[in-house]
């Protein structure tokens, strides 16, 4: 019996994105095909410049796209409504404490603006609401701080809740830039262990990590270099770690470090 194809919670076909105002955009991707696993987590890694970000934001359908197409779970991501869309993708973006004017907001609203798109119009927050609120603070550690303003928070400690509001979306697929901007180590592996969680209960994450170490411990790995992929698959396969330190010119080696890798410099 052959065995069945993986289930893919994004599918991307030959993507081509340019960013840029006027006549002459920037192209960024160009021609880019990844196949996301549902039920897994996968990280993006490569250098500045490589169009981690970008490929990231196109499968959460925030770019407009020159060419090809994104589909979620199987359906063009154009094709879904915007609220069940927004139910079964949530966005953390980067540095996205920092642009989202919340500052007034008190902690458990800003988190309660994850479960918008599963509220009616200037409806109250329901008990369903309630406890997904409370459920991801807790999760993040950030439930002491529900009733402070969000502007009066760490830059550690507004990502903290920036993650409690992705986790109160309760969407099956989650990405995240860099999530594990400003937090310290405790809390990254707070982070690796959310994420772990997840996708036991089968969800799936796609993050984009400047951490290589980090990134190898997702499931999978899409290894980029200007504008295109050069690997996707597991992360533990020698052609992974060949390409990671290919697309960092040599400058870092994978080493196994009792079940896990480890990148170092050369």
């Amino acid at each position: 019996m052959n065995p069945q194809p993986p289930t893919l919670a994004l599918n991307a076909v030959d993507l081509s994105v340019s960013l840029g105002s006027g006549r002459h955009p920037h192209p960024v991707l160009d021609g880019v095909a990844v196949a996301i696993q549902a039920g897994r987590w996968t990280s993006i890694v490569g250098p500045n410049g490589a169009g981690k970000s970008t490929l990231l934001r196109a499968l959460a359908g925030l770019l407009p796209l020159q060419a090809g197409q994104v589909q979620l779970l199987g359906k063009a991501l154009a094709d879904w409504p915007s609220r069940a869309r927004a139910q079964t993708l949530a966005w953390l973006a980067q540095g996205g404490a920092s642009d989202m004017g919340a500052d007034d907001l008190l902690v458990r609203d800003v988190v309660m603006l994850g479960r918008l798109p599963h509220q009616g119009w200037l409806s109250p927050p329901s008990p369903a609401d309630l406890a997904a609120v409370e459920a991801a603070l807790q999760q993040t550690h950030a439930w002491p701080w529900r009733d402070r303003p969000f502007g009066a928070l760490s830059g550690g400690e507004r990502q903290r809740v920036l993650l409690a509001r992705l986790l109160a979306v309760r969407a099956r697929v989650l990405l995240m830039d860099e999530p594990l901007a400003n937090l310290d180590p405790p809390h990254q592996a707070d982070w690796i262990a959310l994420v772990r969680q997840q996708v036991a209960q089968g969800g799936t994450v796609v993050s984009v990590l400047h951490e290589i170490s980090t990134a190898l411990l997702a499931d999978e790995l899409v290894v980029m270099r200007q504008g295109r992929v050069v690997y996707a698959g597991p992360s533990h396969r020698p052609e992974a770690h060949d390409a990671v330190a290919a697309v960092f010119e040599h400058r870092l080696r994978i080493h196994p470090l009792g079940d896990r890798w480890v990148a170092l410099p050369q």
